[in-house]
């Protein structure tokens, strides 16, 4: 369940509870092989003002390789995610922060789902950045090798 109605939170905090099998779209272009469905849990509550805060944790296992043998060996991956929801674009200054139209009946929790982890190893971003390198867009190819050929 990672829509949830906003009329669920007049109750109280919602409790989130899903399994996102790696195949899903969600994890398109995601270059490490999850080997379990990632399991997201967390709770939803209204912040007051057209804000709504979300807290939880995504669990999965991915492929990794031993790293003297190469052999294939199960990772565990842990992130813990807070995401703000709001209506208000001001107070979209951290990165976490996420805009729902003013109209908005449900949150989508997924962009805070895909967001929390590195696409190719799969660490938890909250907790730092990871060590891979920066993405190179392949729509600048031409021009890098120019100003490299230029260079020599």
């Amino acid at each position: 369940m990672l829509q949830i109605d906003l009329r669920e939170l007049a109750r109280g905090p919602v409790d989130t509870r899903a399994d996102v099998p790696g195949t899903d779209p969600l994890f398109e272009g995601v270059n490490v092989e999850l080997s379990e469905p990632v399991r997201v849990a967390g709770r939803l509550q209204d912040a007051g003002d057209g804000r709504f805060y979300w807290r939880g944790s995504l669990t999965t296992r991915m492929a990794g390789q031993c790293r003297r043998c190469l052999a294939p060996v199960p990772v565990a991956v842990t992130a813990h995610v807070d995401a703000l929801f709001s209506r208000d674009p001001d107070a979209l200054e951290d990165p976490s922060s996420y805009l729902l139209a003013p109209d908005a009946t449900a949150i989508d929790l997924r962009p805070a789902v895909r967001e929390e982890l590195c696409p190719r190893c799969g660490k938890d971003l909250n907790a730092g950045p990871c060590s891979c390198p920066p993405a190179v867009d392949q729509r600048w190819h031409g021009l890098v090798a120019l100003r490299d050929k230029l260079r020599d």
